[in-house]
């Protein structure tokens, strides 16, 4: 497997891996080009977007700045909308539904680091780089959702459908659909129901 593949997969990867940094580095390069833009610049940012985000549905606005860490890895739904400072490491899939309200310091994060440190620490390649080992994990945020400001996603989560994510929380496991969730680690509060319709 070469270690885009392993990576994908959720397996340990070495991220120093050469067509790993050319797809980093093009897609932080695109992010910083998509920051420069003005919001009026319409036209320019999709051009952007449609590099950096192919896998994006119609009505997607993404305020900007923005960091992506590859971009192709993240597929997002129509009329979702982020944030100011919306950051996505997209070392694995990254699945957005339709209608997904992001606030301002969301952070989406599907890589993980090994516990044990003689796995995590540096290491030298046989060609005498130093390289460290990491793997990722899948997160899929289901239609409907509202995830508030300063929210952390972690690697491996799924949030259902229509679900509320409190502001600062830090998602660590799944949450089911169409309820509010807060706090860190972010756990489920209660159910949405009519009574909170406010017309």
């Amino acid at each position: 497997m070469t270690e885009k593949e392993k990576m994908i997969a959720g397996k340990l990867y070495d991220p120093s891996d050469k067509e790993l940094a050319t797809l980093r580095t093009r897609a932080h390069n695109l992010s910083q080009d998509y920051n420069k833009t003005y919001e009026t610049e319409e036209e320019r940012r999709k051009e952007i977007l449609d590099e950096l985000v192919p896998n994006r549905k119609e009505g997607v606005y993404l305020q900007g700045p923005v960091q992506f860490d590859y971009g192709v890895f993240t597929t997002i739904g129509e009329n979702t909308y982020a944030n100011f400072n919306f950051t996505v490491l997209d070392c694995a899939p990254v699945n957005i539904g339709d209608n997904v309200f992001f606030g301002p310091n969301v952070s989406i994060l599907t890589p993980m680091h090994p516990f044990c440190f003689d796995e995590r620490n540096m290491y030298k390649k046989e060609d005498g780089s130093l390289a460290n080992r990491e793997y990722a994990k899948p997160i899929t945020i289901g239609s409907n959702c509202w995830i508030a400001g300063n929210v952390t996603i972690c690697g491996g989560v799924t949030i259902g459908e229509g679900s509320v994510i409190g502001a600062g929380s830090v998602v660590t496991k799944d949450i089911p659909s169409g309820v509010l969730a807060v706090g860190v680690p972010c756990k489920v509060i209660r159910e949405i129901t009519d009574e909170d319709r406010m017309m």
